[in-house]
């Protein structure tokens, strides 16, 4: 299981480097889930207890693809997916989610893409989403961040930097995953902003990053769900952390905001 451990540190050089072989990994990775794309892909059920967490082989051969070129390239690093679990390694650790919003995926809806971060044991220090269909990319390192379609055109993202929650929009990719107190504070931050939209999971984190919603909140996450966003959008401007204000690289209930004045306030309403 992903821990956290002593932060393994990185030169510019090499953080350039490994951002651009995450960039590569994830399209060559994504390429591998498009032909099961809105075609007749296997669809399992992980759970055993009367849930639903969707699998589908898109899923599975996105993640193998990812961790062979992974092993090839830098084997002495660790490798956490969720389809095939954790691997240790000297401290950084890649951090796979191959297909973020497999029930999308199976839907034919266009809401998924593969996600790929590189955990320094303290943080995510680089973050890559990828939807191959569209041929979107969202990647950044904490400092900057980037969004890139097909080969040629490229823009800078940046977040709203909304400030007042009354004019804010805020998005999730479903309500239902809040329980108990997390889900009332979760309906009063909806009654103080402008406008809520439902459903996205990845994508709703790469609108924030590109400046189109200024609140993401979701809650049930695992590592791999968010640590892809994490650099992009702090790269843009913007802030992620767990509903009390901690370090969301473990996911948890996570809160993303385009600014700390709105992030504050919203952790305001969250907590009470």
């Amino acid at each position: 299981m992903l821990q956290y451990s002593s932060p393994y540190s990185l030169s510019d050089p090499l953080r350039a480097e490994y951002l651009a072989f995450a960039i590569e990994v994830s399209q060559t990775g994504g390429a591998a889930a498009l032909p099961y794309f809105r075609a007749s892909a296997v669809v399992q059920n992980k759970l055993t207890d009367g849930g639903f967490d969707p699998v589908t082989q898109a899923d599975k051969a996105a993640e193998q693809i990812v961790r062979e070129a992974i092993n090839t390239r830098y084997s002495e690093h660790g490798i956490y997916g969720e389809e095939f679990g954790h691997e240790e390694g000297n401290g950084l650790t890649w951090v796979i989610d191959p297909i973020d919003g497999t029930r999308a995926f199976m839907s034919g809806m266009l809401h998924w893409g593969l996600l790929l971060s590189l955990f320094d044991g303290e943080r995510p220090v680089l973050g890559v989403m990828y939807q191959p269909f569209t041929e979107e990319l969202f990647y950044g390192d904490g400092r900057f961040a980037e969004y890139r379609r097909g080969a040629s055109h490229v823009r800078s993202l940046q977040v709203s930097r909304r400030t007042e929650l009354s004019d804010a929009v805020l998005a999730t990719t479903s309500p239902r995953w809040f329980e108990g107190s997390q889900r009332a504070g979760f309906d009063s931050l909806e009654n103080a902003v402008k406008l809520t939209n439902y459903g996205g999971d990845c994508y709703i984190y790469g609108m924030l990053a590109m400046g189109y919603l200024d609140l993401a909140a979701d809650a049930n996450l695992k590592p791999y769900d968010i640590q892809a966003h994490i650099p992009i959008i702090e790269g843009a401007g913007g802030i992620v952390t767990t509903f009390d204000g901690g370090n969301a690289s473990m996911g948890g209930v996570v809160l993303a905001s385009a600014s700390e004045v709105l992030h504050q306030a919203a952790l305001e309403i969250l907590c009470r």
